[in-house]
């Protein structure tokens, strides 16, 4: 018998061994007819549930199909040398740098408030800290918040006892959050950019940290041969 021969057989024999695969568009059809009578329904209560809900479902599907995580953004580069991900965060980063910035510039040029300064926060060591653990604890976990919820929607046992543990440390941490305001964050100082650089060099200057890093990081990725992503 050839070695031919013997190929063919084997794969004749895996092929009638194989499951067809079922037909899913029934439960698609389902799916898509319940996003649409649950947003009906949201919007006979309040017309923004409604739209939190069509932008909450188109978000989880972008970020299913495009396998989007801040998690992978900084574990792939020492697990497979890939940057796909991280390059393609450090592009969010630059177009909502030149959005939010375009936003809170026309405020004020009109001599508003500036929407988003509850957000500038002084810095200190608690940051860093912060982001330690919290880096730790996604790269352990296998998910940021958003890549937590993704893979709850896809049914990952890991994810579901992640996101309880999740919303146990966000509840503890808001409860405490002014004990820790108090005694270490607002010890530090604040650092708003465009106080010190303009609004134009502001953004200049982050542009151009985010061109560096993307740049290093497309370098990194040639250079390690890399370019899979571990998911």
């Amino acid at each position: 018998m050839s070695e031919g021969t013997s190929i063919r057989r084997s794969s004749s024999r895996a092929g009638t061994t194989r499951k067809p695969k079922k037909n899913q568009l029934p439960i698609a059809l389902a799916v898509v007819v319940l996003i649409i009578a649950v947003g009906i329904f949201a919007s006979t209560r309040s017309a923004n549930a409604a739209i939190f809900w069509i932008t909450g479902i188109a978000f989880g599907f972008v970020l299913q199909k495009a396998r989007f995580c801040f998690t992978a953004s900084m574990r792939d580069p020492y697990l497979t040398g890939g940057t796909s991900i991280t390059r393609a965060v450090l592009i969010a980063f630059a177009l909502t740098t030149i959005g939010f910035t375009a936003i809170k510039y026309g405020y004020a040029v009109k001599g508003l408030a500036i929407p988003g300064m509850s957000y500038v926060v002084p810095i200190s060591g608690a940051t860093a800290v912060g982001a330690i653990m919290f880096g730790t604890g996604m790269v352990i976990a296998g998910g940021c918040a958003s890549g937590t919820l993704m893979r709850v929607g896809e049914m990952f046992h890991m994810n579901m006892i992640s996101l309880v543990f999740f919303i146990v440390g966000s509840l503890l941490g808001a409860n405490h959050f002014g004990w820790w305001k108090l005694n270490f964050i607002s010890n530090g100082p604040k650092v708003f950019l465009p106080d010190y650089l303009g609004w134009f060099g502001a953004v200049a200057a982050q542009l151009t940290l985010i061109a560096i890093i993307y740049i290093i990081a497309a370098v990194y990725e040639k250079r390690r041969g890399g370019g899979g992503a571990a998911h």
